[in-house]
This record gives C-alpha cells, structure tokens and sequence, in this order.
C-alpha cells in the first residue's frame, strides 16, 4: 500500500500539448473588460471634442435656463438612481415626507440664489421667486417653513406650542398682579433667619414653645405657586411639590428591537414559529408580546417527475413548547432570569418580560399624578399608589376594596419602601379627621421616622408586648364602632359619616405591622385570633389593616390569615416554595430585587408584575415635618398600657356564683358533717362542681376543716 501511494504521489500530469490559435488569443483580448471600457472612454472624448461648439452653445442656453440649480438636479437624479439601484423602496415609502420637505428646501435654496444675483438662479429661479422684493422673501420663508413641516412635524408642533404657552404665561403674569399668599407650613427650601437656604427642618422643642412659620414675603417670578388647601377642621394639606420631581430613564429603541429579533430567531431554532407583535416597555423589565404561530403538516405529491409539498393541516403551537423554553430564551438574550405569563390576561399572546439593561425607579410623584389614580382618588379616601406595571401604565388601588394588604419578601427586596409609600400617599390627601395609623415596628428602626405625626393614634409601637394591646385596643375599638352603627342605624363607616359636620365623623383607622414574624413569635393565638377577627370583621368600621413579613412560612402566614387577607403583594423570595405560601402560584423567586413585586388583587386570578413607587428619606421627613408643625390643632393619643387583659372563659366560670350554692349552704346548715361525695348525692353534679362548692362553703366559714371530703 505505502508503494502504491508513493507511485500515485509522484505522478506526472498530462499536459496538453495543443495550443491555442493567435487569431483566437487576439479577440478575447479586444473583448476584454479593460479594453472595452478603455475604447468607450476614447470614443466618448472624441465625440466631445467633435462636437464642441455645439456643447458650448447648448451648455450655455441650459445654464441660462437652469443657473446652478443644475447641482441640484444632479443630486436629485443621484438620489432617484439610489433608490432604484439599491432597492430602497420601502425606505421611501416609509420617509416620503423627508423627500417632500428636501424638494421644498432645494426649491428654496434654488430660489434664494436668484434672489441675490438673477444668473446664479436661472430663469427657472427667477420663476421661483417671483419678485425680488418682499413678496419673494415671503415665498422662501414659506418654502423652508413647509419643508421643516414636512421633514419634522411632532417637534415643529411641539414647539410652537410652547412658545404659545410661554407667551400666554408671560402676558397673564404681566396683566393681573400676582396676589401675596402665605407659605405652605413645609417649603421645599426653608429660610433661616439670616436668609441663608437650608434643607433641614428646624427642630420643636415642644408643642408649648413651637411658632408658626413665618410666611416668605416675595417670591421670585419662575418660582412656582401653589394655593394651600384647607379642610373644614383647620388642617392644611401639603403640596404636591414636597415631593421631588420625577426623573425617569430613557431606553434605547434599537436595543428593544433588538432582543425582539432574538427572541423570534431563537423560538424559530427551536422548532417553535411565534412572531413578536407587541411591546411594552416599563421602567424595570420589558414585555415582549409573542403570538404563537402554526404547527404545519405537509404531504408530498409528485406529478409529472416533480414533487411539491401541500399542506395538509395546520394547529396552533402549544403555549406549553414557549414557557417551557425560558432558560433557552434567557440564555440567548443573555438575561439573568426571564418570566413567561401565559396567557397576558385579556389577550391573545403570550408576554415575555425580560429584565432591562439600565433599571430606573418609579417615583411616587409621577403615580398620583396620573389619571389612574386620580380616577380612585375621586371615589375613595384611602386611594394608594403601588407603582407602574411591565408597560409603563399606572397602577393605583382603592384600601377600602382590598380591603387588607399582605406583603412579604426576603431582606432588602423593599417591603418598608413600599409601607412608606402607602403611608406617604395617604398623608398627601387626607387629614387626620379623616385617616389615623397605628404603626408596629418590632425592628425599632423602619417607622419611627412617622413619629412626629398628628395621624398617629398612640406613638410607634416598637415592643412587642406593647403591640398585642394595642392589636386588643382595635378589637374593642371595632366592637365600640358597631354599636354605634347599631344606635344611628347605617350600615358602615360611610353611611356614619355621611350627614356628620367636620370633626364629628368617625376616622378610618389603618393598622401598619412592618414585622409579623416577630409578633407571632410572642403571642402566636392572640396575635393570630385577634388579626383574623379583625380581617373578619373590621371592614365595614373603616379598620383596615397592612402587615409585612420577611419571613413567609408557613407558622407565619398560615392558613387562616391568608384566607382573610385576599390581596397580597410578594417581593423577591428565595424559593418557590416562600412564591407559593404567599401567592399561591411560583414566580416571585425570578423577581430583581428593588422595589420588583408581583401585585395580586383579590379580583385577579393570577398577579400582576409592577415596579413599586419609591420614595426617599428627605421627602419623608419633609412631610413630617409638614405635618407636626401644624400644632394649633389638639390630637388626642391613646394609652395602650390601660387596656384590660380579655378574660378567659375559665375566668369567667370561676368568677361568677355557681347557681347550686344556696342549695349547698342549706345542707351544710342541716347536717353536720358535709363533705364533697355527700354533695355529689344530694345536688347531683360531678365531682369537679360538687369541690368548687366545698371551696366556697369554707370560704365563707359555714363549715370546719373536715377531715372527709
């Protein structure tokens, strides 16, 4: 074998000994390419010269007809033989308004150069004009006018209408002279008394020797003014402005489009056909609606010694071939977790919502400031702003419809960021004549921040023996409202207050528990027996109640309280196991972090992802401090520590007279040896009565110390 290849290797190839004829060799040669176009060139250059006079008399009546518009023409035609050549018909289509508007600029530049010298323009620019004088200055104008129309309208629009705005601002504020109003209580910017600007509030000694804010005098013009508003009771409410302007986080629509392309191809690699046919773009992930497409089944027929496929049937993917591809889909847009719903409620697609690249945060100004929430904020008091959903849209809840809330997550996933914002959005619009909070805060470092408010109904609760009298103080709080109800004859707490003066009605009370594992750890029958009893029961006194925990177990949120607690809100847990005690359905362990949460209301089969408002520590204190420096108004605070521990039923039974101890003192009067058998016999009862009877005969000395019972 080794010889044989050896021979092959070193083979001599055949050479083919015919040449090839001259008279052949010589016109591949002439028919070359190079010397073609070579011959073309020299063809074309004797032309011109041959023809040259005449070139120059035709060239010279072309530039009095045209002028340098001939540059413009040439560009033109260079533009149209793009299109044509290149095939760019769909982008033409798609920016024909460019082309308008750059035919109306280049219509304007050819006129403006007749316009200065009459040969730079031609007589076609001439023609354009029209006139040298004002009336084709006014046709240019319009030209460039027309064509910055037609290239970009939104923005042309957009800006006249702000000049407009700003005009009608400036004229308004220069005709009617701007009246002097006080201060809101609270600024953004708080003057010292040497005019310097400070951020912190001042500190209260105490309610005796606190003084009012001295309203500023002027203000400056661009500085913007609010009314204040005042409840009939004398409260003021605070500005909208207290709170920080929102700033959000733009996205990159190539990117977006991007990742659509990537999720159609790999859903395509992978045998599954789905097209992408929705976007929805929200401050921390992004929902790509994904339409299933068909699953073919084709037949094979030859006619003629062809074959061709025909389609014989067709059904729709399965939604079970695209959730079960989420770590593929994951992978191949290099995503650190994804989450499928499917189906997106109402709609016939399936959502993917893939986390961004940049996150932002959703403030809690820009919630309430929305339609959505002024829309509950109409028909309801205690409105709450939650935060934006996958597409951006605003998500806002009623308190009293839910009507309680339970929220869990693991550390730092930002369940006390969302307790603030509830707190803050109810203390923006309500007063408290119309909203009180009892606040439990076993981690002592979350909600003493609120301390300094009139709304609270007794300071912060941070112990936890504290806590369960005051979860006792709301029961007989619930009891003592019902038998109101009961006297007035309504209903519930909006029919009580719905022909009262200011100050009469009954306020809504919310109870806020930052930590529920730590209570249930102390007193776990109580603090489960006097919850549930109040979700039971409370709703319609106007008691609502908002619980937090990190800790989602089941000997923490059990089964009674989830059965009362219907709306739920889940954070980012660690395991499916924690998604499931709280919500029942997996999905909270793929969550980000940071205010990411799966909001599921007791209307909703399923929950629904949103990125929850966010407010700072700054606002909070600007918003405290508003409100505790309102001190002309008396608040009344309770005592927990007087409430009575509630007897049990043991206590009860040994604390009333057995009926049977009159008929006992009778017989130990007419005999004189009683023991506890003889009473068994004679009053027929048990033993256990028969010796409470004894007890209390001897505690009234109707008989010795015997030595038989």
């Amino acid at each position: 074998m080794a010889r044989t290849k050896q021979r092959s290797t070193f083979k001599p190839k055949q050479k083919r000994t015919k040449s090839r004829p001259a008279r052949k060799g010589f016109f591949s040669f002439i028919a070359s390419p190079v010397v073609r176009r070579l011959t073309l060139v020299v063809v074309i250059v004797g032309l011109l010269y041959w023809f040259r006079p005449s070139l120059i008399a035709w060239g010279a009546s072309i530039f009095t007809l045209f002028g340098f518009g001939l540059i413009i023409i040439a560009i033109a035609l260079g533009v149209i033989i793009w299109v044509i050549w290149g095939g760019h018909f769909s982008a033409s289509v798609r920016k024909w308004n460019w082309f308008v508007g750059g035919a109306l600029v280049a219509l304007a530049i050819w006129g403006a150069l007749s316009f200065f010298s009459p040969s730079l323009g031609g007589r076609i620019g001439r023609r354009i004009i029209g006139t040298t004088g004002v009336v084709g200055g006014l046709r240019l104008a319009g030209l460039v006018l027309l064509g910055i129309i037609f290239i970009a309208p939104r923005k042309f629009w957009g800006g006249l209408r702000n000049a407009f705005r700003g005009s009608w601002r400036f004229l308004t504020r220069v005709s009617q002279p701007r009246p002097k109003v006080a201060a809101p209580q609270v600024p953004r910017q708080l003057e010292d008394g040497e005019g310097r600007v400070s951020l912190t509030p001042p500190k209260v000694v105490s309610p005796e020797t606190a003084v009012k804010p001295v309203p500023i005098p002027e203000v400056e013009p661009e500085v913007r003014r609010h009314e204040p508003i005042l409840t009939p009771s004398g409260w003021q409410l605070p500005p909208i402005d207290i709170l920080d302007k929102p700033t959000e986080v733009e996205l990159n629509r190539e990117d977006i489009n991007k990742r659509a392309r990537l999720i159609e191809e790999a859903l395509t690699s992978y045998g599954v056909e789905a097209k992408v046919v929705q976007i929805n773009m929200g401050p921390t992930v992004t929902q790509f609606g994904v339409e299933p497409g068909w699953d073919r089944k084709y037949k094979e027929i030859r006619e003629k010694g062809q074959t061709r496929l025909e389609e014989v049937s067709r059904t729709r993917v399965r939604v079970e071939r695209i959730t079960s591809l989420s770590n593929d889909l994951a992978l191949a847009l290099a995503a650190p977790s994804i989450r499928i719903e499917a189906p997106v409620p109402g709609k016939s697609m399936v959502g993917i919502e893939v986390p961004n690249i940049v996150f932002g945060s959703v403030a809690l100004r820009s919630v309430i400031e929305t339609s959505a929430f002024q829309r509950i904020k109409a028909r309801s008091k205690i409105a709450t702003a939650l935060g934006k959903g996958a597409g951006g849209e605003a998500i806002a809840a009623d308190l009293a419809r839910m009507p309680h809330l339970l929220i869990a997550g693991a550390t730092g996933s930002g369940k006390t960021v969302c307790l603030n914002s509830i707190i803050c959005c109810l203390l923006l619009h309500n007063s408290p004549d119309d909203v009180r909070f009892i606040m439990v805060d076993p981690k002592r470092v979350e909600l003493v921040a609120f301390n300094g408010l009139p709304h609270l109904v007794a300071p912060v609760v941070v112990d936890s023996d504290k806590a369960i009298k005051a979860l006792r103080w709301l029961n007989l709080e619930m009891d003592n409202r019902y038998r109101q109800f009961a006297q007035a004859g309504v209903r519930n707490i909006e029919g009580y207050n719905k022909d009262r003066s200011p100050g009469e009605g009954l306020p809504y009370l919310v109870l806020i528990i930052d930590e529920l594992a730590d209570l249930m750890m102390t007193a776990f029958d109580e603090v489960e027996h006097t919850l549930c009893r109040l979700a039971q029961l409370a709703r319609a006194t106007g008691i609502h109640l908002v619980v937090a925990t990190q800790r989602p177990s089941v000997d923490v949120v059990t089964g009674l309280i989830k059965a009362n607690f219907p709306t739920r809100v889940s954070f980012a847990v660690t395991s499916q196991v924690d998604s499931r005690t709280i919500l029942d359905v997996v999905g909270a362990e793929k969550l980000l972090g940071r205010g990411d949460m799966l909001y599921m209301p007791s209307e909703a089969g399923r929950p629904k992802r949103l990125q929850g408002s966010y407010i700072s520590d700054v606002e909070i204190e600007r918003l405290v401090y508003f409100w505790g420096n309102q001190r002309e108004v008396k608040v009344t605070s309770v005592n927990f520590d007087e409430v009575a521990e509630p007897v049990t039923l043991s206590q009860r039974l040994a604390s009333a007279p057995d009926p049977l101890l009159g008929e006992a003192k009778r017989l130990a009067q007419e005999h004189k040896h009683v023991s506890t058998s003889f009473l068994q016999r004679r009053l027929r009862v048990g033993y256990p009565r028969a010796a409470r009877l004894m007890e209390a005969l001897e505690q009234e000395g109707l008989l010795e110390i015997k030595s038989q019972r």
